[in-house]
């Protein structure tokens, strides 16, 4: 990709009547009017004639054609002088041949590249050179490598060129060149405008949300956001969280009032129960009853029945018809089992 920030006014050259002429409204001009003519444009303007705006960044499409087979030269100096060599470049072998009454673009539609404009804002020109042979630019600019896709110029700004281009171009016969300039503003692009956002609320130590990310706290106002539609979420200790949807408009504050009156009512987890361990009584006999500590907890069934005993000692007693009265006690520590067989 190329930046291009084209090219300023008018030079001073002193030389020999017959010499190529500058004027304020080029940069080199033939001082005889040959059969020979070149066209460069710039896509904004069609005609040659006007000055369109391009801002920075933005890509730029030049185009040139002549009325004769014809060697075509395209320079840019932006206005700051620096100097760029568009045609002939190295993008996949571009030639700057261009045949009579045929218009070339560069970029081409279907190029893989293009020309963008760069960040030197003011007036630019960019200048077609047509010639009936090709031009050793030797002196003025070259490749410095076989990977470069764009030339090096030594020239700076569109005095330098034009002396420049005025030296390689005197040799010649004055029919068999031509010169023509486009001209083109660079501006600044424009600035990206936001909006803002007013939270206020009823309570303290807030927290604003916006689209998944915190702002900060309420009753504050939020500037330099982006226009667009985004969730709010506005939460505050004690309270549930409010949500909903809102508009930021470039320009203009958007403002949010948050009652919170429904307070969240939490329940406290039950404290783990300390100590507490299960006892799993086995006994062969089925309907016995058992009692700890004096209060029935169950009956056996099917060979045993658990129970849920703190630690530390306990009485465990068994009744039974047929049976005599089972009566221990146990220190329990740990969850285990304990077996008890009655007596008849």
């Amino acid at each position: 990709m190329k930046k291009l920030l084209m090219i300023p006014a008018a030079m001073l050259l002193g030389t020999a009547a017959a010499a190529p002429k500058i004027s304020a409204q080029s940069i080199i001009v033939n001082p005889a009017q040959p059969d020979l003519s070149v066209s460069v444009r710039v896509d904004k303007d069609t005609t040659g004639n006007a000055n369109p705006t391009y801002r920075v960044g933005e890509n730029i499409r030049i185009s040139t054609s002549v009325n004769r087979d014809a060697y075509v030269y395209l320079f840019n100096v932006d206005a700051n002088g620096n100097v760029d060599q568009i045609l002939p470049n190295q993008l996949g072998g571009e030639s700057n041949f261009v045949k009579a009454n045929t218009v070339r673009i560069f970029p081409a539609p279907g190029d893989n590249f293009t020309f963008t404009v760069g960040n030197d804002t003011g007036l630019n020109k960019v200048l077609a050179l047509a010639s009936l042979t090709p031009l050793n630019l030797d002196q003025l600019s070259s490749f410095k490598t076989q990977q470069d896709q764009f030339a090096t110029v030594n020239a700076r700004g569109q005095q330098q060129l034009a002396q420049a281009l005025s030296i390689v171009v005197n040799p010649l016969p004055q029919n068999s060149w031509v010169s023509d300039t486009a001209f083109f503003t660079v501006v600044g692009q424009t600035p990206v405008q936001t909006g803002s956002l007013f939270v206020g609320t009823n309570v303290a130590n807030a927290t604003v949300i916006l689209n998944g990310q915190r702002l900060g706290g309420a009753n504050v106002t939020f500037s330099n956001i982006r226009p667009g539609t985004y969730p709010v979420r506005v939460q505050a200790p004690g309270y549930r969280d409010y949500t909903t949807t809102l508009t930021i408009r470039a320009g203009s504050t958007t403002n949010l009032n948050v009652e919170f009156s429904q307070v969240v009512v939490t329940t406290p987890a039950p404290a783990p129960v300390q100590n507490q361990f299960t006892i799993a009584l086995r006994s062969p006999v089925n309907g016995a009853r058992v009692f700890v500590d004096g209060q029935e907890v169950g009956t056996i069934r099917n060979g045993g029945l658990n129970v849920t005993v703190s630690r530390g000692s306990h009485e465990i007693l068994l009744l039974a018809p047929g049976y005599r009265t089972f009566s221990n006690v146990y220190d329990v520590q740990r969850s285990g089992q304990i077996t008890i067989t009655p007596t008849r």
